[in-house]
């Protein structure tokens, strides 16, 4: 099963503005794209968050290392 034709598109348009009416579609339309920028504005928030987690992770990891190594070498003194 392929893509609808030309036709096929044109029925599909004429039965959907004939449900919803001409004056509501660009409000559906409106809608649909706000919320797909607000999924977008999520997801990148989220990205974000992780990346900042996985920094300071990093940082607690280099000073615990840098703690053990220097508790080890008063120990060695």
């Amino acid at each position: 099963m392929g893509m609808p034709s030309m036709p096929e598109l044109l029925i599909i348009l004429a039965i959907v503005v004939l449900l919803f009416g001409a004056k509501k579609i660009p409000e559906l339309a409106k809608g649909l794209g706000s919320g797909i920028k607000n999924f977008k504005k999520a997801m990148r928030e989220d990205e974000e968050e992780i990346a900042a987690n996985g920094e300071k992770k990093e940082i607690e990891q280099k000073e615990s290392t840098a703690s053990t190594t220097k508790s080890s070498e008063t120990t060695n003194a």
